[in-house]
């Protein structure tokens, strides 16, 4: 299987240099490449394809010795390969109907990874072994960088990114024939319902916590903001607010994802059979549409309160929390089941009875039919494991 490892690099400010003026080439060659296709259609009608325009690379790269002509060909046709995936996309959305949003320029923020798409062609991991305390990967026109490696690198690494955020460099491997880690069988089911106050309820009555790391931040967040929104725009001064305003959001991020892994494995470690409510969390966060009072104004459409609840649906991280526990259970040869969650926080589990009337409050469930009391998100995790577990025995049945 196919597993990517994240790792910190230790440039050198000369490599630090290199690395930010390497991301700037293959941004301004992702816009140009851009400007081409746009000013093509527009003028003549004609498509531009990836082939066309990683052949030209070779004329750019002539035209240009001490700038696009330092960098790996490779990594530039990776970043070509990049905008024609944008472009697919692009397509496949108004094919499919859906909001198509056209591909954009990218902003001296919004370009922040580049990608050698062999290892041996233009970079080199372990370029250095002979080396007795670090790791080094080897970046055409950057040098040997050094690599904190906190762990073993697993099968074989295919491609190599380098990746900026805030301040800090990482170097991520993309590597084929990670070996499967099976553990063995433990003989247990689980339903998990997923929330705000508690970030996973078990059907076994389990609760895994909701560390709210966004919230924890949140002041030295505000004062961060408000000092980058005294700062003049293009000083100095400025850079660094914004510099810390990114790091504290990269610290929080990197806090979820911490907390996210460690809750994702406790589950796989328990359960040979894990059921989850498949959730539209983009559709669920989406800011609610507005209702024209058809005299120039709005009738309210309760963005206010909803505002509040997708707040804390993000800071909760339910999608990377999914996610992440996808691939623990494939590599871990766990089964992993998802069932649409409509009405399993409003049925009951002991006779099934529907009702919006049995959720008393966010923590209690109280059934208008049989009387049966429970926590909601218990009951909840029920009602979806038993749905997965029909899944399942429908799907052995065919």
């Amino acid at each position: 299987m196919r597993r990517s490892f994240t790792f910190l690099l230790r440039p050198t400010s000369k490599q630090a240099a290199a690395l930010a003026q390497c991301l700037e080439d293959h941004r301004q060659l992702y816009n140009a490449a851009l400007e081409h296709r746009r000013t093509a259609y527009r003028k003549a009608g004609v498509a531009v394809r990836y082939g066309e325009q990683s052949a030209e690379l070779k004329h750019i790269r002539a035209d240009d010795p001490g700038g696009q002509g330092r960098w790996s060909f490779s990594s530039q046709q990776a970043t070509l390969r990049r905008l024609d995936k944008a472009y697919r996309a692009f397509f496949d959305r108004v094919q499919a109907g859906r909001t198509p949003g056209f591909p954009r320029f990218k902003g001296r923020g919004w370009f922040d990874t580049v990608e050698w798409p062999k290892d041996g062609d233009g970079c080199r991991w372990d370029s250095r072994p002979e080396h007795p305390t670090a790791a080094f990967v080897r970046l055409q026109g950057v040098g040997h960088v050094r690599v904190h490696q906190h762990r073993r690198v697993l099968g074989i690494v295919k491609t190599i990114s380098v990746k900026r955020e805030g301040a800090r460099w990482f170097v991520v491997l993309s590597c084929d024939g990670v070996p499967a880690r099976t553990l063995p069988a433990t003989g247990a089911v689980a339903g998990v319902d997923m929330g705000v106050a508690w970030l996973a309820t078990t059907s076994d009555g389990d609760h895994l916590d909701n560390q709210r790391h966004l919230a924890a931040s949140a002041s030295r967040l505000a004062a961060a903001q408000r000092k980058l929104a005294g700062k003049k725009r293009g000083s100095n001064r400025r850079g660094k607010a914004v510099a810390r305003v990114a790091a504290l959001h990269a610290k929080v991020r990197r806090q979820r994802l911490d907390s996210a892994h460690k809750a994702a494995l406790a589950l796989v470690r328990g359960y040979d059979v894990i059921v989850h409510e498949a959730l539209n969390v983009a559709g669920m966060t989406r800011r609610a549409a507005p209702k024209p009072d058809g005299e120039g104004g709005y009738l309210a459409n309760g963005q206010s309160a909803k505002s509040g609840l997708s707040k804390s649906i993000l800071d909760a991280g339910w999608s990377a929390f999914l996610t992440i526990l996808s691939h623990k259970a494939e590599s871990a040869g766990r089964q992993l089941i998802a069932v649409n969650p409509a009405n399993t926080s409003r049925t009951c589990s002991r006779c099934g009875h529907c009702g919006k009337d049995n959720r008393v409050t966010q923590a209690v469930f109280r059934c208008t039919g049989c009387g049966h009391e429970a926590h909601a998100d218990v009951n909840a995790a029920i009602n979806i494991l038993r749905a997965g577990l029909a899944l399942r025995e429908a799907a052995q049945a065919a």
